[in-house]
């Protein structure tokens, strides 16, 4: 992950390139009961729990994409 900062001399509201992609991540993650503050004592529980969230993403986003896309009988 890499900051990105405002260019000098900008002042308000700028769009900043990539740094909604990262946004929308966390923000999918957060939904997560688990993952929404840090109760697990071992790191490899944390990374676990982080994998089976995107796990979770992914598959939704197939089934949905499939339902959308299926033939009507």
């Amino acid at each position: 992950m890499e900051v990105v900062e405002r260019a000098p001399g900008t002042r308000g509201f700028s769009v900043q390139p990539r740094r909604w992609v990262e946004e929308r991540l966390f923000g999918w993650l957060s939904r997560s009961r688990r993952l929404s503050k840090d109760y697990e004592r071992k790191v490899q529980t944390s990374e676990t729990l982080i994998q089976v969230a995107m796990i979770r993403l992914l598959i939704t986003r197939l089934a949905w994409n499939a339902l959308k896309h299926a033939p009507n009988l």
